[in-house]
This record gives C-alpha cells, sequence and structure tokens, in this order.
C-alpha cells in the first residue's frame, strides 16, 4: 500500500484538522493507532509540523468528508500523488559531508585501479569528467592536500560496487584480447648495460688472461723439471 509523503507530519495534521478516528489515520498513514493516540495526546513527536495532505494533493476534501461521516471506511491516496520509480541516470549522488573526499577517492582509484574507465569511476564516485582528469594531470587546486584513499573506507561506495567494476573492467580487457591480441604490446626484456665495477673485473681477468695469471693447473705451461747438467751447467758459467 502506498503510504503519504512525510506519514507522521500527516498523521498530526489529520489529528488536528479531522475528525476522523484513529484507526483511520493510523491505516493511511502506515502508523500504529496507539501512535496516533500518543500523538493526539502531546507524549510522542511533540516537535513534528503537520503536513496538509489537501494541499500537496494527497487527499481531497470530499474524501476527507467521506471517511468522517463512515467510520469503518478508509482514506484512499490520490492516484496523481503515487510517485512513479524510475530508473535513475547519471553520476550518483553524493552527499555533502562526503564531497570533500571524493578527489582522495579519485586518487586511490587512479593508482590502485588504473583499468578503470573515466564513465565507471564518475558512476561510482558521482563526480565529473574535469575532476577526474585534473586529478590525474595534477592540476587540482587542491593537489598537494589530496592523500589518495580507499573509497568504501570515506564510505562513498560499498565494497561490492567497487569488486563490480573492476570485475567489469577485467571481462572487457580479457574479451579485447580475445579479439584483437594484436593490440596487447608485447613485454621486451632489455639487457642491462654493465656497470662499471663489471667492466673493471672484465679488464682485469682480461689481463690475468694474457699474464697467464690465474690459469688453472691442468693448463699451465709446463715447467722442466731441473736436472743435474742443467744445474752444474750453471754453477760453471
Amino acid at each position: 500500500m502506498a503510504l503519504p509523503l512525510m506519514p507522521k507530519a500527516t498523521a498530526v495534521w489529520l489529528i488536528d484538522n479531522t475528525m476522523l478516528s484513529f484507526r483511520q489515520i493510523a491505516e493511511f498513514c502506515g502508523l500504529h493507532p496507539l501512535a496516533i493516540q500518543g500523538m493526539a495526546d502531546g507524549e510522542v513527536d511533540q516537535n513534528i509540523v503537520g503536513l496538509d495532505p489537501v494541499a500537496n494533493s494527497q487527499l481531497t476534501r470530499a474524501e476527507i468528508e467521506r471517511c468522517e461521516k463512515d467510520t469503518n471506511a478508509n482514506l484512499v491516496l490520490r492516484e496523481s500523488a503515487i510517485p512513479i520509480q524510475r530508473q535513475k541516470k547519471g553520476a550518483r549522488y553524493t552527499p555533502v559531508s562526503k564531497r570533500q573526499d571524493r578527489p582522495a577517492a579519485i586518487a586511490w582509484i587512479l593508482r590502485h585501479h588504473p583499468e578503470l574507465t573515466d564513465a565507471q569511476i564518475r558512476r561510482l564516485l558521482g563526480t565529473t569528467k574535469d575532476t577526474i582528469n585534473k586529478i590525474r594531470e595534477r592540476t587540482h587546486w587542491n593537489m598537494t592536500n589530496i592523500k589518495p584513499t580507499d573509497p568504501v573506507s570515506l564510505g562513498i561506495c560499498t565494497q561490492t560496487e567497487l569488486a563490480a567494476l573492476v570485475s567489469e573492467a577485467a571481462d572487457r580487457r580479457r574479451k579485447m584480447v580475445a579479439e584483437k591480441p594484436d593490440l596487447i604490446p608485447e613485454t621486451h626484456v632489455e639487457h642491462a648495460a654493465p656497470s662499471a665495477a663489471g667492466r673493471l673485473s672484465a679488464e682485469a681477468a682480461i689481463a690475468s688472461a694474457a699474464l697467464g695469471i690465474g690459469k688453472p693447473k691442468e693448463e699451465s705451461d709446463e715447467e722442466d723439471e731441473p736436472t743435474v747438467d742443467s744445474v752444474f751447467g750453471k754453477t760453471e758459467g
């Protein structure tokens, strides 16, 4: 059953301005008859200001009079007053208290989930493309004070919403790789240039090899074993 806008405020007005029973008011406003009686006695909700349902087109005067004459009848909300549920479009609404935290959330998303598109970030955080670009390019007016912070911890979005967008981005990338694998750049491994210490070690090794220093024993030149003739021949000379 559809309820009027601001049911308690409507109930207060009906108590003060009509002869409807507590049951009729309770049924129309979706409240308990004891709650209506407490309002009438001034025991509960004393600070609520009454809202006229006739002035805002939720009831007609004729409908109120009909139910005043028959205590068993129930008030019927006007069809034009029943809100139509429409699918929301555009960016998410962010409470004013959270808007100052959005730049920090955007910086966090750009750092940890660069695979998300600007459209996804706008939808998740309720921001604008201009703000995203300024933070990405570090030209935001408050850039020095922006500290990347998880939007979930800031209360801007839920973990489920963030995970859904990350999964959506991953699926999009897998589909792109499957359809056009040539668009994904190959990873090239470059050989690092030798360091100064490495070059010195290589030069030392070359010099040692030229002088015969450090050769393994089995590869070194064999020396002639001393003989009697060689020893005494040197002493005679």
